[in-house]
């Protein structure tokens, strides 16, 4: 088993064992444990929304595109035409 898999089994059993816990404490305190989980989810999303407007608030627009002039390169044969 190498490195990752061996994370990846640590991660799998910590979240049985987190499913677990949260059962029982649902169970054991209903009420407490479920106003927590709101305030926790509730408070992640505005964490993130906040996250995102102090980013745009703060990061300077960018500059404005100017156009490239097209430049046109004339080869030798041409260049006798096109004065003539």
């Amino acid at each position: 088993m190498n490195k990752d898999q061996a994370i990846g089994a640590i991660i799998l059993v910590a979240s049985i064992v987190g499913l677990l816990a949260y059962a029982w404490l649902i169970y054991v305190y209903p009420l407490v444990v479920l106003q927590i989980t709101a305030f926790v989810a509730v408070a992640g999303v505005l964490v993130i929304i906040a996250w995102i407007g102090w980013t745009m608030a703060t990061t300077p627009p960018p500059a404005p595109l100017e156009p490239e002039v097209a430049s046109i390169q004339v080869g030798p044969e041409e260049k006798a035409t096109v004065g003539a």
